[in-house]
């Protein structure tokens, strides 16, 4: 089923998503300070593309520099990727197809806004990276 979904994701909001996290993370890679930032939006677009069948958990070791980066990257990139991910799980919500992606677009804007301090995971071992 996730198969299923994952292909009617990519078709209708997954590839443009991803195209906007590559985006995101070569102009953020630009400066040395923004690399760490570039790296973590190349990892959520990996995500984005494919959402189903995985999950993201917060990792317990990350600390101040890491609430730090999060401030930084929702002033740099955040905020417009989130607006991306709202635009496109609405229009998806019109359909009752789409009601299922329209929720997982949403399920992705908490990890889209503070990416930093979490870890992408399969949805069948959640606890694996703690």
């Amino acid at each position: 089923m996730k198969t299923i979904l994952n292909v009617i994701w990519l078709v209708f909001s997954g590839f443009w998503l991803f195209l906007a996290y590559m985006l995101a993370g070569l102009l953020l890679c630009i400066t040395i300070i923004g690399i760490p930032f570039g790296v973590a939006a190349f990892r959520i677009g990996v995500y984005a593309l494919w959402p189903f069948g995985y999950t993201t958990v917060e990792r317990r070791d990350a600390g101040a520099p890491s609430c730090v980066g999060n401030v930084l990257w929702l002033v740099l990139a955040g905020w417009w990727l989130a607006l991306g991910h709202i635009a496109t799980g609405i229009a998806l919500c019109v359909t009752i197809i789409g009601i299922p992606l329209g929720v997982a677009n949403f399920k992705l804007i908490p990890v889209s806004l503070l990416p930093l301090g979490r870890d992408i995971v399969r949805t069948n071992e959640p606890f694996a990276a703690r």
